[in-house]
């Protein structure tokens, strides 16, 4: 299950699911979750490339302006809770913690607290979870052939991850009008590390249009 995470390039997520079915393995999950979030810029370009063509890179997706309400903004990360607390109660802290993030920042009336979990409080857990995951990573539990096992299935359940999200995209495409045909590159925008896909795939646009902005559809595609 946590290598299946790795896959969606979610590391929050790979150490929790880790933690509560293979303590022994966390600190392998944990740098595994991690190295390809950081390898995003190397694994992801080849694998879209190889996907799509020229012709698909250089789509140009339509903006469509909408007035979204404050209003709404506010009850989405409350009903997200909710809703999935009723549904998967075990998920109610993980997702609790992620849409409160979101509601002091879309409160707006909470800036300080918003800027420093964004900022010096990410800073600081990211720091305590490194220091607190390195001291589980003994050598006779690390240097294992089990690791490097963890490290190949993560890196084939990272591309599939890819690769499923792109031709997600295209298959959606068979359904479009030619004016609202999705540039596929987006398709690979669906993983946890959103804003360095979201890059990748906004560089990979320029290179073959340097009019095409893509860069907000592929960050909704993320989210």
């Amino acid at each position: 299950m946590s290598i299946g995470v790795i896959g969606a390039a979610d590391g929050p997520t790979a150490i929790v699911v880790a933690s509560r079915h293979a303590k022994n393995l966390l600190g392998q999950i944990t740098v595994a979750a991690y190295s390809y979030m950081s390898l995003v810029p190397i694994i992801m370009p080849p694998v879209i490339k190889l996907l799509t063509t020229k012709k698909e890179r250089q789509i140009k997706i339509h903006e469509k302006n909408k007035n979204i309400p404050k209003w709404v903004t506010v009850i989405f990360p409350i009903a997200s809770t909710l809703a999935v607390s009723l549904i998967i109660p075990d998920a109610a802290a993980l997702i609790g913690f992620l849409m409160f993030g979101n509601l002091i920042r879309e409160s707006g009336v909470l800036e300080k607290l918003s800027k420093a979990a964004q900022n010096e409080l990410s800073n600081i857990v990211t720091l305590l979870l490194g220091i607190s995951v390195g001291a589980t990573m003994t050598a006779d539990k690390f240097l294992t052939p089990q690791t490097l096992l963890i490290m190949i299935l993560g890196l084939i359940a990272f591309i599939g991850d890819t690769v499923c999200g792109v031709l997600f995209a295209k298959f959606l495409n068979l359904f479009c009008r030619k004016e609202n045909k999705l540039n596929p590159m987006i398709g690979a925008c669906g993983i946890s590390a959103f804003p360095m896909a979201s890059r990748v795939v906004q560089k990979l646009a320029l290179e073959e249009d340097d009019q095409n902005f893509i860069l907000m559809h592929a960050v909704s595609a993320g989210n």
